[in-house]
């Protein structure tokens, strides 16, 4: 019954939502009142056959980040996120977890910067929120699992979005390391950290000879030119503005481009041609 509920709730709060607000194109024909459910999956990072499992009742118990997850994307108030959690036989994070909600006014801030690409990570660089133009320029909306964590990507993975030199990635996994170091000693209790930096163990030399060596980030500039490699576009320069939220513990990244420069064009070429194969 649980379940049933938790499904049907999710189902009749994705009906209210307008895909204008979430920053969904509103062209074409629509038989869906509010979000279609690829596209509620999309902003979830969840894969469509899961949810509709989900709604339908006939999936496991969600996970706790896949409830946040929803929770985000259907734009849902605190006591409607808190319902979320019960439904799905949970209880909302407490403070001693790493938080992946991002507050009402924050997300009115994003909603603000909507025309910039823009990445939403929590405190163990779990990636929580992206807006479409990010999603067009990197295709993240395909990652999944721990394909979505900044320093399983940037140590063990496919690599960082950007163009980085040796040294500079280098730079880069020290700062994200020692940053997630700074993480696990703020939320010594949170189980989902421990499991996490055991999974990256297991998987990375690299990560266990810069966790072992204990060494913390260095204060570094939040503000840093990038460069991305587009495979139609060609090379885009852009800044990438770091904003940390401290009361929320998140990492906003925005991404621009100088108006009316070379780059400008490239970006937004790349994002029409990125919400053109997204839509397709």
């Amino acid at each position: 019954m649980e379940r049933e509920e938790f499904g049907q709730t999710v189902r009749r709060w994705r009906d209210r939502v307008s895909p204008d607000v979430v920053g969904l194109p509103l062209g074409g024909r629509r038989r869906a009142v509010g979000l279609r459910r690829e596209e509620l999956a999309a902003l979830a990072g969840i894969s469509v056959d899961y949810l509709t499992r989900l709604e339908q009742g006939r999936a496991t118990k969600p996970s706790g980040q896949v409830v946040e997850a929803l929770a985000r994307a259907l734009r849902l108030s605190d006591p409607e996120r808190v319902l979320l959690f019960r439904l799905s036989g949970q209880q909302a994070p407490g403070r001693g977890s790493v938080s992946q909600r991002i507050p009402p006014s924050v997300q009115r801030l994003l909603d603000r910067l909507s025309g910039n690409p823009i990445v939403v990570y929590d405190a163990v660089w779990n990636l929580i929120a992206t807006n479409s133009a990010y999603e067009a320029l990197t295709g993240a909306s395909a990652w999944r699992g721990i394909e979505r964590n900044g320093v399983w990507r940037n140590v063990v993975g496919p690599g960082p979005v950007a163009v980085l030199t040796p040294d500079e990635l280098a730079e880069q996994q020290e700062a994200l390391v020692g940053d997630l170091r700074m993480t696990a000693a703020r939320y010594p209790d949170d189980q989902s950290v421990r499991r996490l930096v055991a999974e990256l163990r297991r998987q990375s030399p690299r990560f266990a000879e810069l966790w072992d060596s204990a060494a913390l980030p260095s204060r570094q500039d939040t503000s840093r030119k990038k460069f991305i490699d587009h495979p139609e576009v060609g090379r885009i320069g852009l800044d990438c503005d770091t904003l940390v939220v401290a009361g929320d513990d998140l990492r906003i990244m925005v991404y621009s481009a100088e108006p009316g420069s070379e780059d400008a064009d490239r970006l937004a070429l790349a994002i029409v041609l990125g919400t053109q194969s997204l839509m397709g």
